[in-house]
């Protein structure tokens, strides 16, 4: 079985954040930088599968040089090779663009399967996935908490609202987005970091695969990012202990609408 495991660096969850002069993001140059705890998982299990049914789990990660940061800890961990989408026309891209990198790597592969985390840690879209599955043309499911892998086909348990849970049946070739928390990670031993070292990093610019800026046009655009204000505000309730009642149970309903 060759998985394809999409994996992302993101800045360090404890980073000081501070927005860039146009404020449309935040200032990248004194971060530091880490993998994207959901594709964590997506890789532990990818790592499992491979275990438990042979194959190759290959890393396809797209991101500046700093990126193969992320690749090498992957290929610590037991991942056997890895492709580096790194290219200037990949800057800034939104979901669907790279999504279309992404596909673009993936599709030459052909691969039995393609696992992501659910979302990112810094954007937290959960878009990528799902459109890299549209564009491939494989059949997808999200927010999966178990895999129970069979010869031609895959049963999985996902993660719906209120504490229920779904199975479901697709077959092979497929592509799932990854829930947190469906394992636990492992770490990379020191014979692992070692191996990582011998292991071959793919590098594919935007010519290799046949991409071009106007192709990978964002659809949408970050127009400003703010931290919001902060303001007190406190109101004063007249009348009988019964008027005042009702009139806290309809703010608290129809305006702060926590019950």
């Amino acid at each position: 079985m060759k998985i394809i495991i999409c994996l992302k660096q993101v800045p360090a969850r404890d980073a000081v954040l501070r927005l860039n002069s146009a404020s449309c993001w935040i200032e990248e140059s004194d971060l530091t930088f880490e993998v994207n705890e959901p594709d964590l998982y997506a890789l532990e299990e990818a790592l499992r599968l491979k275990e438990k049914h042979g194959g190759e789990v290959v890393v396809c990660t797209l991101g500046p040089a700093r990126a193969q940061q992320a690749i090498k800890e992957a290929l610590a961990k037991g991942a056997d090779r890895a492709l580096h989408l790194d290219d200037n026309v990949f800057i800034s891209l939104d979901a669907f663009g790279i999504a279309q990198a992404l596909a673009a790597a993936i599709r030459k592969e052909d691969p039995d399967l393609v696992l992501t985390g659910l979302q990112s840690d810094d954007s937290g879209f959960a878009q990528t996935g799902v459109i890299l599955a549209e564009l491939l043309g494989l059949p997808h499911a999200t927010i999966i908490m178990e895999i129970q892998a069979q010869e031609k086909s895959l049963k999985v348990k996902r993660e719906l609202e209120a504490g229920w849970f779904e199975w479901m049946e697709l077959p092979l070739p497929a592509l799932l987005t990854i829930q947190s928390g469906i394992n636990k990670p492992r770490y990379a031993t020191l014979k692992g970091i070692m191996g990582a070292k011998s292991k071959p990093i793919q590098k594919l610019g935007a010519g290799e695969l046949a991409l071009t800026a106007e192709a990978l046009e964002p659809r949408q655009k970050i127009t400003r990012v703010y931290t919001p204000v902060k303001a007190a505000k406190t109101q004063f309730f007249e009348g009988s202990p019964k008027e005042i009642a009702e009139t806290l149970l309809d703010k608290l309903k129809n305006e702060a609408r926590v019950l």
